[in-house]
């Protein structure tokens, strides 16, 4: 997983609430858990015209001019600003993947779904939660000139162009993992010494369970 520390990046405004995993990433296209292969059809249903068929690439496909995802001034954002309840529905991690992919390493919203949320932390995303006051505001200077923005996960804080600051909270093992690019298998990696010193122990304790005599 990439470590997380300090992104400055333009804001991506989504103004839906209760956004779905099967909007984020339609079922169809569900067919791998390599974690790569999503991009291209995040918001599929929004983003194109025509219906949503994995055998087709999106230069075969007929874009939607008037999705944001297409707006040419939102090109190469990498924040996501939504509004309520992001990431609700079916608990597809997919849908995180999707995200990454393309590019965002952000999720701004005044709530998230719990798995959803979850997920995010454990695929390099970071979701904060704003008060809805905070986000209003994004919206309306990310739908005027545009919004670019400092996130950095250390400070846990967001620097807007204007240098105010805004805090956020994050739970500190979550953090951490994102500091240091670590996912649930890397996080087991780091007691590997003492897992190998355990598995010893045990088979000298209990030869017989190994094939061996006591």
């Amino acid at each position: 997983m990439k470590p997380f520390t300090k992104l400055m990046g333009r804001v991506l405004p989504l103004d839906k609430a209760n956004v779905d995993t099967d909007q984020i990433i339609p079922k169809q296209f569900l067919k791998s858990i390599r974690r790569t292969g999503f991009g291209d059809n995040l918001f599929d249903a929004w983003r194109y015209l025509d219906e949503g068929d994995p055998a087709k690439t999106p230069n075969e496909r007929r874009i939607n001019p008037d999705f944001v995802l297409n707006s040419p001034r939102y090109q190469g954002a990498s924040i996501l600003l939504a509004r309520e309840n992001f990431g609700c529905g079916s608990s597809r991690e997919h849908a995180v993947w999707a995200l990454e992919e393309y590019g965002l390493r952000v999720v701004l919203a005044p709530s998230f779904a719990d798995i959803f949320f979850s997920n995010c932390f454990k695929n390099g995303v970071l979701p904060i939660v704003l008060e809805e006051g905070v986000i209003d505001e994004l919206f309306r200077l990310a739908a005027g000139e545009g919004v670019e923005l400092m996130v950095d996960l250390a400070a846990q804080v967001i620097r807007m162009p204007t240098g105010r600051t805004l805090a956020f909270e994050v739970d500190s093992f979550r953090k951490r993992c994102l500091l240091e690019g670590l996912d649930d298998i890397g996080v087991t990696l780091t007691d590997a010494d003492a897992i190998r010193e355990f598995e010893q122990a045990h088979r000298r304790r209990a030869p017989w369970l190994f094939g061996q005599p006591a």
